[in-house]
């Protein structure tokens, strides 16, 4: 009996890299679960507010930024395109406004109206509330730490 054989041989999906795997399948199942719990309920209040995923997106985008179309559309990771006729159909709704931009004068700058603004507070709480059940199951310390993960994650 070697010096290591009473050690664990690593399990695949078990949190330790297997060759050839490029992320641990515990870790990769995580994301994915909580992906599909949050994308569930962005649908479901998406939905109630007769919004797409990706105007939910540019409701969120919108309320810290106020981007040019283009910087809207790599934002989103879409065509210019794809995105103009989403911003009409945004304005037509009254959601979004389009204004001069100070620094170039063909240039539009979108912002959100005041009842943009209001719809994207409460869809933020509506969604805080559904999340919340899956959040409370962490105590605030983990809660915190989860953040700084995932802000250090995403940023």
């Amino acid at each position: 009996m070697t010096a290591h054989a009473d050690r664990e041989e690593p399990v695949p999906g078990r949190g330790e890299l297997v060759p050839g795997e490029l992320v641990p399948g515990e870790l990769l199942d995580g994301l994915v679960q909580t992906s599909f719990t949050v994308m569930a309920v962005l649908t479901r209040v998406g939905a109630a507010h007769d919004l797409s995923l990706t105007q939910l997106r540019v409701l969120a985008i919108l309320r810290d930024h106020r981007p040019k179309i283009a910087e809207l559309a790599a934002y989103l990771g879409l065509e210019r395109s794809s995105v103009s006729g989403l911003v009409d159909r945004s304005v037509r709704r009254g959601l979004v406004l389009r204004e001069a931009s100070g620094e170039d004068a063909r240039a539009v700058r979108l912002s959100l109206t005041d009842q943009g603004q209001r719809l994207a507070v409460e869809v933020a709480a509506e969604v805080a509330e559904l999340i919340r059940p899956t959040t409370d199951k962490l105590g605030r310390a983990e809660q915190r730490r989860l953040s700084a993960l995932l802000n250090g994650l995403l940023g």
